[in-house]
C-alpha cells in the first residue's frame, strides 16, 4: 500500500489509467479479429481492415499503444490482406482463362 498522498493519488490514477487503456486495447483486439475473420471469409474485407487501421491509429493517438507497434500490427494486417486479395484475382483469372 502507498504510505504519501503522492503515492496514494498515484494509485488512484494507475486505476483509472489501466481501466480506460484495457478498454481501449479490448477495442483494437476485436477490430483486428474481426478484419482477419472477413479477409479469411472474403466477405467485405475491405471495410474490415479499414476499420481495424483506424481503430489502432485511435489508440496511438490517445497514447494506449506505441506507434510501432501499432505499424507493426497495421503491416501484418495488410500483408494478410494483399496475400488473400492476390489469390483471389488469381483464382479468377483461372476460371476466366478455363
Amino acid at each position: 500500500m502507498p504510505n504519501t498522498k503522492s503515492a496514494e493519488k498515484r494509485l488512484r490514477q494507475e486505476r483509472k489509467r489501466r481501466l480506460y487503456n484495457r478498454s481501449v486495447k479490448s477495442s483494437v483486439k476485436t477490430a483486428i479479429k474481426k478484419a482477419r475473420l472477413a479477409i479469411a471469409s472474403g466477405l467485405d474485407a475491405e471495410a474490415a481492415v479499414r476499420h481495424a487501421i483506424s481503430t489502432l491509429d485511435r489508440a496511438v493517438k490517445k497514447g494506449v499503444l506505441h506507434p510501432n507497434n501499432a505499424a507493426r500490427r497495421k503491416s501484418r494486417l495488410m500483408k494478410l490482406f494483399n496475400k488473400s486479395a492476390t489469390a483471389a484475382s488469381s483464382a479468377q483469372q483461372a476460371q476466366t482463362a478455363s
